[in-house]
């Protein structure tokens, strides 16, 4: 897991404000700036963690005979973890400061994590400073090595075996330093963000409930195709059936011409219908035309006028593409259809490997979200980790936005 659901969501180099000069200068000194403050963060966290390690230890022992007793034990365990969350909200401060951590801001770590953290963290803390001094003792005693160097008091061969020596325990002590401010840092990720068993968790939950609207929006649909069938097409198909019998059986030439004119318009109508219905279903223009003339389609069609911006520049997924397609020919069907609108406006914009849909009508608003179209759209972009936002206050206007991840 990475990004923002890990936890931490963005890393900040700090740099020098107000320094003029060339580029390249203010990367050295950015970078030069972001590790004295990473050091900084280091020499501060071994003394953080001392001093935290202390003060809930004592804290532990002057509360420990009020934990023991049932009747005093929620109100001591309340102080505790009080003093507990002060701590780890030290320790959180120091990591946004020094290494340019940002956690969720609205996440509140529970009490287990915020125990475990601060037992971890001050015993890696003082495990660091320990590390820390003794990469101190010994630059002391290379120090000392090279005067001796210098002074020709130390033979070759000695200095040989300590250099080497010395060598030996510097790679030790910067590889435990290293390991120990990469365990500091998932430390505060885990503890001060949602774990990777809770993320895990969270996607199984959404990917569970996307399912199920999935499902229920593809029943939504068929029932509305079975409506539009019953209560449309079939009921003009009965009307043709009608208009040409009365043609068939009638004897005055000129009714029955004027029967099959109505019946040649219905048949028509009937076509239309059965066009519209089909496109509903599934557009054959997203296979051979491209989304860009599909979209064009839907505007030819509708009832009132359309202004369409399409600023994509190379293909895009399949499914993005059919997503796209409905979430703008379902708005614009109840734009015409049930907010009295007189001009509607579509923008499909791709931008980062997202693709934004936004469809705009001056209508009177007041649409549904809760509806079984706008639903429907819902769940088909809630199944592509996308997002459905819609904004239809009474009196208008109405805008939908659909953001499609084209990953």
């Amino acid at each position: 897991m990475q990004g923002d659901t890990a936890g931490v969501v963005a890393r900040r180099i700090p740099g020098r404000p107000g320094r003029k000069g060339s580029g390249a200068d203010e990367d050295v000194d950015g970078r030069t700036l972001s590790w004295a403050l990473r050091v900084a963060g280091v020499l501060l966290g071994c003394t953080t963690a001392a001093a935290g390690l202390l003060a809930f230890l004592l804290a532990g022992v002057a509360l420990g005979p009020f934990l023991l007793w049932p009747h005093t034990r929620p109100g001591a365990f309340g102080v505790l973890m009080a003093g507990a969350r002060r701590l780890t909200g030290l320790e959180r401060n120091r990591r946004s400061f020094f290494f340019g951590d940002r956690f969720p801001e609205h996440y509140e770590s529970c009490d287990r994590k915020v125990l475990r953290y601060l037992a971890v963290r001050g015993s890696t803390g003082l495990l660091c400073g320990v590390v820390i001094g003794l990469l101190g003792i010994g630059a002391v005693l290379a120090g000392l090595l090279v005067r001796g160097a210098v002074q020709g008091s130390l033979r070759w061969g000695e200095l040989l075996t300590q250099s080497l020596l010395g060598g030996v325990l510097l790679f030790l002590g910067l590889q435990g330093l290293r390991s120990l401010v990469a365990l500091d840092s998932r430390l505060a990720r885990e503890s001060f963000g949602p774990s990777e068993q809770e993320l895990l968790q969270r996607r199984i939950d959404e990917l569970a409930v996307s399912r199920a609207a999935v499902v229920q929006a593809v029943d939504a649909e068929r029932r509305r195709i079975e409506r539009d069938i019953h209560d449309g097409i079939q009921q003009r198909l009965v009307a043709l059936a009608m208009l040409l019998g009365r043609a068939r059986r009638g004897r005055d030439p000129e009714q029955a011409d004027a029967l099959l004119l109505q019946a040649h318009q219905e048949s028509r109508d009937v076509l239309a219908e059965l066009r519209e219905v089909a496109w509903r279903v599934y557009p054959s223009a997203l296979d051979d035309l491209g989304l860009e003339e599909a979209l064009g389609g839907v505007a030819e069609r509708c009832g009132v006028p359309v202004r369409t911006e399409f600023t994509v520049q190379g293909p895009l997924p399949r499914p993005v593409e059919t997503a796209a397609y409905f979430v703008v020919s379902e708005t614009v069907t109840n734009a015409a259809k049930h907010s009295g609108a007189t001009a509607v406006s579509v923008r499909v914009l791709l931008d980062n490997q997202v693709l934004t849909v936004r469809v705009r009508d001056n209508g009177r608003g007041g649409a549904d979200p809760a509806g079984v179209g706008l639903s429907g759209l819902r769940s088909r972009v809630d199944a592509l980790d996308g997002a459905l936002h819609i904004d239809s206050p009474e009196g208008g206007p109405t805008m939908v936005t659909a953001e499609l991840p084209c990953v």
